[in-house]
């Protein structure tokens, strides 16, 4: 009775061929992209006030001045108002700013930090949501050549309308208590200096008290600087310390 010798390959031994290099599959890494996402948010966080203050600083009208006088100061400055309106782009910015915020203090004041990014990002979705854009029924009477009458009454019928007033009020609460509580929790944190959530803090909280547009674009320029805490912290963090890494990386490491 024959016998067939098991096939052994070049090195001698059963079952190698001599080609398992060739054939192994390899797994591929996963890219860690934490740094990406960090200095993103760096970068972010303090832009969207930053810019709405200068366009507080510019405008040649109060926000609430009379719909006359407002269509008054787009036509004598209707290239200014464009500029403002581009400026306003990045608005919807100041969600991610917020997260910022909270992500860079959630550990060490848990709640506070909590409380602040569902008061702030919720008042501000529903405010961007609900509320008109830059683009302004001032803005369209002069550009397109509308009738001021009529425009007026647009602008009165969009303001009395109840979906308004809660848009209206959601985002008041942001920008006052919501920012209020992520400035302190900022603060309290200690990862950035003291003095830059109680900018955040008050720059927020005083914002619709402030007396005429050139005041509030000044305090949305120091709330600017509240929100570049957040960036300190965040390009200041590790990698390992902003988040998990990924997961094909993090059953590696174990």
């Amino acid at each position: 009775m024959s016998t067939t010798a098991p096939n052994t390959g070049k090195s001698g031994k059963p079952g190698n061929t001599g080609n398992t290099g060739k054939t192994a599959k390899t797994e591929r890494k996963p890219r860690d992209v934490r740094g990406f996402w960090r200095v993103l948010l760096a970068v972010i966080a303090p832009v969207p006030i930053l810019l709405q203050g200068i366009v507080y600083l510019i405008s040649p009208v109060g926000g609430n001045a009379p719909f006359d006088e407002t269509v008054a100061a787009v036509a004598a400055h209707q290239g200014r108002f464009e500029l403002m309106q581009w400026l306003q782009v990045p608005w919807f910015l100041l969600i991610p700013a917020s997260f910022a915020v909270a992500w860079v203090t959630r550990r060490r004041v848990p709640r506070l930090s909590t409380v602040g990014a569902i008061v702030t990002m919720g008042g501000l979705g529903a405010g961007l949501f609900l509320l008109g854009g830059p683009v302004t029924p001032e803005y369209l009477t002069v550009h397109e050549g509308l009738d001021p009458d009529t425009m007026e009454k647009v602008r009165s019928a969009m303001d009395n309308l109840p979906i308004f007033a809660v848009g209206s009020l959601l985002f008041i609460l942001a920008i006052t208590v919501g920012l209020l509580l992520q400035g302190i929790a900022l603060a309290r944190s200690r990862v950035a200096p003291v003095w830059m959530g109680i900018a955040l803090a008050v720059g927020g909280f005083t914002h619709p008290f402030m007396p005429g547009h050139v005041a509030a674009g000044i305090g949305l320029v120091v709330t600017a600087v509240g929100f570049a805490g957040a960036s300190i912290a965040l390009l200041r963090t590790p990698n390992d310390a902003f988040d998990l890494p990924p997961e094909g990386l993090a059953r590696q490491a174990s």
